[in-house]
């Protein structure tokens, strides 16, 4: 026992957070009641994590434009490319998969009480509002992209101060990547909380009902994660992009899956950067902005969800309309954050598109909130692992221009 506790001290974060993940699912199998309580551990690490993020943001972003130089690379537009045309592509991929398994819903659920964005326009509406969010609100809000934009502007502002004004916020942003690393390192522990408690209190009875759709939204997602990004990377760096897909998956998709939420990620995403020898007045830019805005899993729940919808109903779907949902789901994944509920909440809005009736549209939302275990669980370990990865690709490949 002493050897195996020196192991895992001594062990890395992966090794720690592997035993946890079987201690936790151990725990909820054999005492499931313990395993609810310790689902506290699970809450208090995710709000740590959601509760340093926005100051982190805020901090490191500005203190990266303040450093910037106008002769320093910058890799935020082709990282931006990257995001779009990985989230199309992952729609394109959730199209194709639901057009080989057609999958049809059981809508016999109580109307959800769901407020939907009326459309597209509604959606970017928001957007922009967030944009000039009141920077207070922003932060107690986690407004990411008012956070960036007040960040941005407080950057630039402060490249034209002195010295000393510069050591100040360079002193902060050290300080405050100390905290988030001191929080990282208790992943293990939250994690076995998350588990213990999302086994105990979901069971896997009820998630037999919607097997099949299950497996279809976690088909399209393993296939953008492991041939469709790789291939997006394989293109950006000419070398074997598996070394590379394994190690964001490994180090930011497994905490991303259990913690549910892209914007608890982004410390855990910024110290991966850290370590990967990346640039930080990239990733500091580019990791908050992929959380916000680079939505591949997002895309994949919208496009599957409709389609099931639309198969339900039995409508026939064609290549163009098809194409106008793969542009839909972009575009509503790509503005997600600025809705409550995130992806699931967009899919009457993309059911609109094939005239399904909003009470059909918010039973699909209520069988997504069913299955969000393992479907919003998936989702966002497939968002925040590919904000690392496409971030990763983009500086590396510029790294390899200028050797």
């Amino acid at each position: 026992m002493t050897k195996f506790m020196r192991w895992l001290q001594s062990g890395s974060l992966i090794q720690q957070i592997i035993v946890a993940l079987i201690l936790g699912i151990l725990l909820a199998v054999i005492w499931p009641q313990a395993a609810l309580s310790s689902g506290i551990l699970g809450r208090l690490f995710v709000t740590a994590l959601k509760s340093v993020a926005p100051i982190l943001v805020l901090i490191l972003v500005a203190d990266a434009i303040s450093k910037h130089r106008s002769d320093q690379p910058s890799n935020i537009k082709s990282i931006l490319v990257l995001y779009l045309f990985g989230t199309f592509a992952a729609a394109i991929t959730a199209v194709v998969i639901s057009f080989l398994f057609p999958t049809t819903l059981d809508l016999s659920l109580v109307e959800s009480d769901i407020s939907p964005p009326g459309g597209i326009a509604e959606v970017l509406k928001t957007l922009a509002f967030n944009v000039v969010d009141n920077p207070v609100h922003a932060l107690l809000n986690a407004n990411y992209i008012g956070i960036l934009a007040w960040a941005i502007l407080g950057g630039l502002a402060l490249r034209h101060t002195d010295g000393t004004s510069k050591q100040v916020l360079a002193d902060a942003a050290f300080v405050i990547s100390k905290i988030v690393g001191w929080v990282v390192r208790l992943t293990p522990i939250g994690i076995f909380g998350l588990i213990a408690y999302a086994i105990a209190d979901t069971g896997f009875e009820v998630l037999a009902t919607y097997t099949k759709l299950i497996v279809v939204l976690l088909s399209a997602m393993l296939i953008v994660a492991l041939l469709l990004n790789p291939l997006i990377v394989f293109i950006k760096l000419k070398r074997n992009p598996y070394p590379l897909v394994f190690k964001c998956l490994s180090q930011s998709g497994i905490t991303a899956f259990f913690m549910r939420s892209s914007a608890a990620n982004i410390p855990v995403n910024m110290k991966l950067a850290k370590n990967m020898g990346l640039r930080k007045e990239t990733y500091s830019i580019s990791i908050p902005l992929g959380a916000t805005i680079n939505m591949a899993g997002a895309a994949v729940t919208i496009t599957v969800m409709t389609l099931a919808a639309a198969h339900t109903v039995g409508i026939d779907v064609n290549i163009v309309t098809a194409f106008l949902l793969c542009l839909l789901a972009t575009i509503g994944a790509t503005g997600a954050s600025g809705v409550p509920g995130g992806s699931l909440l967009l899919i009457p809005m993309a059911c609109s598109l094939f005239g399904i009736d909003d009470s059909v549209a918010a039973q699909v939302v209520g069988i997504g909130f069913i299955i969000g275990v393992i479907q919003d669980s998936a989702e966002t370990g497939l968002n925040s692992s590919t904000d690392i990865l496409f971030t990763a690709a983009a500086d590396l490949a510029d790294q390899d221009k200028r050797v």
